[in-house]
């Protein structure tokens, strides 16, 4: 797919009038805070402060039996578990908020701005123009959660070394989750977000459809936790190759059922 310029000033400008959106920007600064800072901070202190022992992690064994390595220790069992194996999870829901957020605004956005018809006037092609869109979001998305990654590094490793001397080094599955899982995913969150908002009257509309998007995942953070099973690197890549060719596929569906009187309506 070759990107035009124009194509560009459209994802560009799509991006501007988010960044300015004081309503819209909210939710895509706190939720990412909450889940890169607070729930790290919080989890990282009662591990390392609090006075465990054998009994009071009497449950957590044959958990701990699945994670690799031999350490004894249980707050470093403890610390590893969550921050590789369930704290990733909430990295794939940031994403899919952040499509949400700014996807289900790319067509309403423009009906209630009554600058669509505008839009059609250009010489791009209603594909082009769908192309920009999911651009545009995707795009933030991803800079979205990679901007989470970081902060929540900077933020673990601080309290880490602070509290131990020592620091923590992140586990293959963040890698997966940036490169592979976190892109494929917005990808499909984007893309039927912004096939729905074409549809939709309102903001409130289309934003109510995304929230369907966060059930499976909220599946595999009850998994997680409860120790039903645990995502390993392997798994992670099977899925999110599998992802990014549901995400191709779910793409070329939406764009052959591209319609000018369907998304005027």
């Amino acid at each position: 797919m070759i990107i035009s310029k124009m194509q560009l000033a459209i994802a560009k400008k799509d991006m501007d009038n988010m960044l300015k959106n004081k309503n819209l920007l909210l939710p895509l600064t706190i939720v990412p805070i909450m889940f890169s800072v607070f729930m790290p901070t919080v989890f990282v202190l009662i591990m390392l402060l609090s006075p465990l022992d054998r009994v009071d992690m009497e449950g957590m064994e044959k958990l701990f039996a699945q994670l690799p390595g031999n350490s004894q220790d249980l707050r470093e069992l403890g610390l590893n578990m969550f921050l590789n194996y369930i704290l990733p999870v909430f990295f794939i829901i940031i994403p899919v908020m952040a499509a949400s957020v700014m996807a289900a605004g790319s067509f309403v956005g423009e009906k209630e701005k009554s600058t669509l018809e505008t839009l059609f006037y250009s010489p791009l092609s209603l594909r082009q123009i769908f192309e920009a869109k999911i651009m545009a979001s995707v795009s933030l998305s991803v800079m979205v959660t990679y901007a989470s990654f970081i902060l929540m590094i900077l933020t673990v490793e601080l309290e880490v070394f602070l509290i131990t001397g020592k620091g923590w080094l992140p586990g293959v599955n963040w890698p997966i989750i940036l490169i592979l899982l976190a892109p494929a995913i917005s990808l499909i969150a984007v893309a039927l977000i912004v096939k729905g908002s074409a549809k939709a009257q309102t903001m409130e509309e289309a934003q109510q459809k995304s929230v369907f998007l966060v059930l499976p995942l909220a599946l595999l953070m009850v998994g997680q936790f409860t120790g039903l099973f645990l995502l390993k690197w392997w798994l992670l890549l099977i899925l999110g190759v599998l992802l990014a060719v549901i995400a191709g596929i779910v793409t070329k569906m939406i764009y052959g059922d591209l319609d000018y009187e369907k998304v005027l309506k």
